[in-house]
């Protein structure tokens, strides 16, 4: 008696229990249609819209910035190993760049000094060249040419000065520049001379 009383019960809460929980609840404050229409909902709308799309477009420079700083390391480590191989390569090559300066230093030298005996075998010459009454002021040459001032007695002396320059064959158009009669009671006669220079 007790067990049918019990089961009947079961039965009934079985039956009001299952329509319950059957049923889909379903709460909507905000209706779409209307909401959509009105102002606010048209502003909250643009503004979710446009929120997604900066979210997008920031996640895109995001992204661009992290494998532009890949990028950038990348090339950064390449120059950086460049760099290194250009240094050893000039270290290796340091003595000989030393060498090669001391080398030239000892070309320029030389050429001095030889630039310096060669100018003293023209003076000499053009020492033992000059007449006795002709004296000599001042010799003054550049790389091809040297110019000659001086005074004399007589234009005969200068005129075999010339000649001798001109036969000694180291000397090339040798020309009487300019003459000068002397002034006050001085009877010198100043003279300019150029030529050129040959090889001694």
């Amino acid at each position: 008696m007790n067990l049918d009383l019990l089961l009947s019960r079961l039965y009934i809460c079985y039956i009001e229990v299952m329509p319950a929980a059957k049923k889909e609840l379903k709460i909507n404050l905000l209706p779409q249609k209307e909401f959509e229409r009105s102002t606010l909902g048209r502003i909250l709308k643009w503004a979710l819209s446009s929120f997604r799309m900066i979210v997008i477009a920031t996640e895109l420079i995001v992204m661009a910035a992290f494998l532009s700083r890949f990028w950038l390391d990348a090339n950064n480590s390449d120059l950086n190993d460049a760099i290194s191989q250009k240094k050893a390569i000039i270290t290796s090559f340091a003595e000989t760049e030393k060498k090669f300066r001391t080398f030239q230093k000892q070309i320029d030298v030389f050429t001095k000094i030889t630039s310096l005996t060669q100018k003293s075998g023209y003076l000499n010459l053009i020492t033992s060249l000059t007449p006795a009454d002709v004296v000599l002021s001042s010799i003054s040459d550049s790389e091809d040419s040297v110019q000659i001032i001086g005074f004399s007695g007589s234009e005969q002396n200068i005129s075999q000065f010339i000649k001798n320059l001109s036969s000694a064959g180291k000397f090339k158009d040798v020309l009487l520049s300019s003459i000068d009669s002397g002034e006050g009671s001085s009877s010198a006669i100043v003279f300019t001379v150029r030529a050129g220079l040959s090889e001694i």
